[in-house]
């Protein structure tokens, strides 16, 4: 059975959000689009504000989940993550998370890169 790719990247995000929340954050919003870029998890860690990006892979063919996060997909995130503090009036540290989920055969592998990225 095929599974679209909307369903796959939900259920990639329902996975992230699971193992990051089995961790100790707590999601503050999910999916918030903006012309130009969408923020898949926005999370609190302490006092951070966590923009996590999700991506998931079936191989490693064309390269891993993380290696998919490009500088151009970085300075999408960056601006998504500035419009979303500006129109919440909100002034928190914050970090950009990736969430890498290898789905190959059997269990997935989820790996988290904290602080994958800075603000530049």
């Amino acid at each position: 059975m095929v599974i679209s790719r909307i369903a796959q990247g939900s259920a990639a995000e329902d996975l992230a959000c699971r193992y990051l929340e089995a961790r100790g954050l707590a999601l503050v919003a999910r999916n918030v689009r903006y012309r130009g870029g969408e923020l898949d998890l926005i999370m609190r860690d302490g006092e951070h504000l966590v923009f996590v990006e999700v991506r998931s892979r079936r191989h490693t063919r064309y390269g891993t989940p993380a290696e998919s996060v490009t500088r151009s997909k970085q300075q999408r995130l960056l601006r998504a993550a500035a419009l979303y503090l500006q129109r919440q009036r909100l002034d928190l540290p914050c970090r950009f998370d990736v969430v890498a989920i290898l789905q190959a055969d059997g269990e997935p592998q989820v790996e988290w890169i904290r602080d994958a990225f800075q603000l530049t």
